[in-house]
């Protein structure tokens, strides 16, 4: 899949932007670094814009990854590499890269209706820079709807004390960006406790073999590790795992 950068940055700058309340006059700085002194109102407003502006670029891939499938696929795979007891193999890296790339392609729906609906009608000048903002939240508000669960929502709208909502489309933006990522966080450690069973049973059995031949100085867990890679390797691990998370999206 060859992934289009500029896109991926022109549809999180459009998500970024969807987040920020829509009575808020949207308009883009000039952006002119420099010193000096703000002699009018407008001069100041620019430069308070451009801090701003400053400050979003910064927390742009924090937020984006909050909003993805990147903290399921992370914490899973983590999990895994720890369940197998291999040390930091997979390294750091390629568990991140892994999640990124498999965040890019569960994502890729999601991304093509933005582009579709929202960013080419705009660039074309078919729509208002407001009406594509509109546009572009909506299907990454649906893609995280699907995956939240109703009792995270109905905690922090409980918190937020606001109205119940009547239906999905009422629930604020605000509220359920934290609700996402508990009810993410939550199946990521309900899949992580599935895939450590396996290898949990190894690690006893291996425990119970060693004590019952006399061998408690022996450490259970570099004796368990071979026949832990074996089994990880016959099975397929990476591809069941691979495979599972991926199939875990609701769409």
């Amino acid at each position: 899949m060859v992934i289009n950068w500029k896109r991926v940055c022109a549809l999180t700058g459009m998500f970024l932007l969807s987040l920020m309340p829509s009575e808020a006059a949207m308009t883009f700085p000039n952006i002119n670094i420099g010193m000096g002194t703000a002699n009018t109102p407008q001069d100041f407003t620019n430069g308070l814009q451009i801090l701003i502006w400053l400050t979003i670029l910064t927390l742009a891939p924090s937020i984006l990854i909050m909003t993805t499938s990147f903290i399921r696929l992370v914490v899973v795979l983590s999990l895994t590499r720890q369940a197998i007891g291999a040390g930091n193999l997979p390294p750091n890296q390629v568990i991140t890269s892994l999640a990124l790339i498999l965040t890019f392609f569960i994502m890729a729906p999601t991304f093509n209706e933005i582009n579709e609906k929202a960013l080419q009608p705009y660039m074309q000048n078919q729509i208002t820079q407001q009406a594509a903002l509109d546009r572009g939240i909506v299907p990454i508000r649906n893609f995280m709807m699907r995956q939240t669960h109703e009792k995270e929502i109905a905690l922090f709208v409980r918190m937020a004390k606001i109205e119940k909502p009547k239906n999905k489309d009422e629930v604020p933006t605000y509220v359920l960006l934290p609700a996402f990522i508990l009810s993410e966080l939550k199946t990521a450690f309900t899949i992580g406790f599935v895939v450590y069973l396996p290898f949990l049973v190894i690690d006893i059995v291996v425990s119970s073999v060693l004590v019952s031949m006399g061998m408690m100085f022996l450490p259970p867990t570099m004796i368990a590790l071979p026949f832990k890679l074996i089994m990880f390797v016959m099975v397929d691990g990476w591809y069941l795992v691979v495979k599972s998370l991926v199939e875990s999206f609701a769409y």
